[in-house]
């Protein structure tokens, strides 16, 4: 689709010359002399993008942005100067500007931020897409990305049948809620869902848990304690962390999936269970096999239908979604009214790595709900470490090819963003001394106040 762009510069000249680029480029693209013309092209027109100068007469550029972003909040608004300050620069994107650009803008630099917010509309876009589509979501797993879709299909399909499920994904991909999933979409849904964490017990404990106890089967064990087979019966047992299941009780495991029954520790009597068994493992367990530390026979008895969760990092189409929905929900439970994020956070977010993978990225949702001041999470309701993380990762909202001094000064200029135009706080995260920001923003003619 093209998308339209609406300059805004009394300068006849920088005018013209913007708005042909731009055609160029191969966007709808229209101008104007002046905010007051703006506003009233607005009335009868909508933009997707407004190039906008910044000193003009009459209605300056912040007053017209104040004006978009409340007649138009979704149009992104890019503001341009020829003799800007640090100050003004950061009100610009305070006040809902996207970006910040310097005259003389040349085409390549124009280009690419169009590119830039091209981008950023696309996940916007996307996202009200997903916001009226429910096929994105099963049961309380969100996500429209393909490989999401075909896990979705899968647990639809395997959820009548009685077989074993492996689920394997990194830490923080959602494993149990695939395994819920299949429980409550399955005919088990009004039996037990049951689960026991291999990782969590001390090996001791594990066959205890697992089988249950008769009265005297030990020290401590002062009354007959039903295992976790036995409260499952009829529904689905969950097998957390697989990989750290005592290699001694796997066999006893394999014989319970063969034989369908089981003994209490302290107790000859076998007891039959109908369970549905389902596994998780973060873990590569060939390599537990490899090693001696985990029986093969098992592993094939378990794999019956396996189910791979990607990492948050390879399906970051899912963000915007999962943002949503994880600000909505901690909306409700703390009492909020937060309406979402802007696009600087989202670019943040779309950016980073995220080893931690979903539950992560619930974790700084919920805390930048509860501790954000506005209504809208910005940037800095966000860890820095997460920029930090960005750019370990060589990403800063920048795209290859760029001039150098170009990809400098946007970091600059986004770092005294950050830390509200203090030069001494930013060249500290920048590893670079205050003079030498103030030399750039020389160089930048950015003057200081």
């Amino acid at each position: 689709m093209k998308y339209s762009v609406l300059v805004v510069d009394d300068d006849h000249l920088v005018n013209n010359f913007i708005t042909e680029t731009v055609q160029r480029a191969g966007y709808e693209c229209c101008s104007v002399l002046s905010g007051e013309e703006a506003l009233g092209k607005m009335n009868s027109n909508s933009f997707d993008i407004i190039l906008s100068d910044l000193k003009m007469k009459g209605m300056d550029g912040l007053e017209l942005l104040s004006q978009v972003k409340k007649a138009s909040p979704s149009t992104v608004v890019v503001m341009m100067t020829a003799f800007g300050t640090v100050e003004t620069a950061v009100s610009a994107i305070k006040g809902g500007a996207y970006d910040f650009l310097l005259k003389p803008v040349t085409p390549d630099v124009l280009e690419h931020m169009l590119s830039r917010v091209v981008e950023i509309i696309g996940l916007r876009t996307e996202n009200e897409t997903m916001r009226r589509d429910l096929t994105h979501r099963f049961q309380n797993m969100i996500g429209k990305s393909p490989v999401m879709s075909e896990v979705f299909e899968l647990i639809q399909s395997v959820a009548p049948a009685r077989s074993t499920v492996m689920i394997t994904g990194g830490s923080g991909t959602g494993k149990e809620m695939v395994a819920r999933a299949i429980h409550y979409s399955s005919n088990r849904a009004d039996k037990p869902f049951i689960k026991l964490n291999c990782a969590a017990l001390p090996e001791n404990l594990v066959e205890a848990e697992l089988f249950g106890y008769e009265k005297g089967a030990f020290t401590d064990a002062k009354k007959t304690n039903r295992g976790r087979f036995e409260l499952a019966d009829g529904g689905t047992l969950l097998l957390d962390e697989i990989s750290e299941m005592p290699l001694n009780l796997q066999s006893k495991l394999l014989r319970v999936i063969q034989e369908r029954e089981f003994e209490r520790v302290g107790s000859s009597k076998p007891i039959p269970v109908d369970i549905r068994l389902i596994a998780t493992s973060n873990r590569n367990l060939k390599e537990f096999i490899a090693k001696g530390q985990f029986r093969e026979d098992l592993y094939y008895r378990l794999n019956v239908i396996p189910i791979h969760l990607s990492s948050l990092n390879e399906r970051k189409e899912d963000i915007p979604l999962l943002l949503e929905h994880f600000v909505k929900k901690y909306n409700e439970e703390n009492g909020r009214n937060v309406r979402g994020v802007d696009n600087s956070a989202l670019r943040l977010l779309m950016k980073y790595h995220w080893p931690g993978n979903v539950r992560e990225l619930e974790n700084l949702v919920e805390r930048a709900v509860v501790t954000g001041s506005g209504d809208v999470l910005t940037e800095d309701d966000f860890p820095a470490e997460l920029a930090l993380g960005r750019i370990a990762d060589g990403m800063l909202g920048l795209k290859v090819p760029m001039k150098l001094e170009e990809g400098s000064k946007y970091l600059i200029l986004k770092t005294l963003e950050k830390f509200n135009g203090n030069k001494t706080r930013a060249a500290e995260a920048l590893g670079i001394t205050p003079r030498t920001i103030r030399n750039k923003l020389a160089e930048y003619q950015l003057s200081e106040n």
